[in-house]
């Protein structure tokens, strides 16, 4: 509660002791009526100043973009790149290399081996329907073994999460709740930046059931996907203009960049939401334990 006292604005501090009634304590502050943008009178000046760091950042990102289309894309494709999907298309047959794509996306998490460079030759070799549907099914299989392997190791893994109780308590949260809570809770986990080969382990120590475990892991994946898919089919198109020995025309250097910096944004606005989202339940959670 405040009131105007020489210009000056003073706030009372109630604090109970035994029976909450008369006792508070008058504390005086020293922020000025009709302050400055930032001070007192709103908060419009904070909010102004992150659209301006928004701004600065995405500028930022398109430069780096211009500058890796421009010359750094070109020399590592006709390095590296060129040189591996020439022997790939070369090697393998597509039916072969969907086989690959689909086997390592479901077999390398279980051996703690990134399976990303997979899902970019899904999205270099079928695109984005059916190098999707490739990706969503090896992941399926890549998230359930981790899960039944890791529930022969349940009370292993509850002991090392509870001797992480703060780090833990995230993760913990996939587990309480009903079936929507469990969902829910899981698909904003994988959203988040938390280790997808690590949470397919230590899942099942929560508590989370597997139908809910499942499903909010293929839903928290898609994000990713559709990243991993650009990736590749953007890889694809710099390495097809280096060897046919031509630069990307303009208009597709522009849709190349705007779409590089619109799935930068929109990943780490996804990330940031998800972080917030946890944070909010971690703390519902914790005001129902304190009721």
């Amino acid at each position: 509660m405040t009131y105007k006292e020489n210009n000056n604005v003073v706030t009372f501090i109630k604090i109970a002791i035994e029976k909450p009634g008369d006792d508070y304590v008058a504390l005086t502050e020293t922020e000025e009526l009709g302050g400055g943008c930032c001070g007192g009178g709103g908060g419009g000046c904070g909010g102004f100043w992150w659209w301006i760091k928004l701004v600065v950042v995405i500028i930022f990102v398109g430069f780096c973009g211009v500058c890796f289309f421009l010359w750094i894309g070109p020399f590592l494709m006709n390095k590296g790149i060129i040189p591996v999907l020439n022997w790939e298309t070369e090697t393998f047959s597509k039916p072969v290399l969907a086989v690959l794509v689909f086997g390592s996306v479901a077999l390398f998490p279980t051996v703690f081996i990134p399976s990303t460079p997979s899902m970019w030759v899904a999205g270099m070799s079928f695109g984005y329907g059916f190098g999707f549907l490739l990706i969503i099914g090896g992941v399926t299989i890549g998230a359930s073994l981790p899960y039944f392997i890791g529930s022969l190791f349940y009370h292993k893994i509850q002991g090392w999460l509870e001797r992480y109780p703060k780090k833990a308590s995230f993760l913990k949260l996939a587990g309480e709740g009903n079936w929507f809570n469990q969902f829910r809770a899981v698909a904003l986990l994988r959203i988040s930046p938390f280790p997808y080969m690590v949470y397919n382990y230590i899942a099942v120590a929560t508590d989370v059931k597997f139908g809910p475990y499942l499903l909010g892991t293929l839903l928290g994946m898609v994000p990713e996907i559709f990243v991993a898919i650009y990736t590749g089919i953007m890889i694809r198109t710099l390495a097809d203009a280096s060897d046919d020995q031509q630069t990307l025309s303009v208009p597709q250097i522009i849709c190349t960049v705007f779409g590089f910096v619109l799935t930068v944004v929109t990943t780490v606005v996804v990330t940031v939401y998800s972080k917030r989202r946890l944070s909010d339940l971690q703390k519902d959670e914790e005001q129902l334990l304190l009721q």
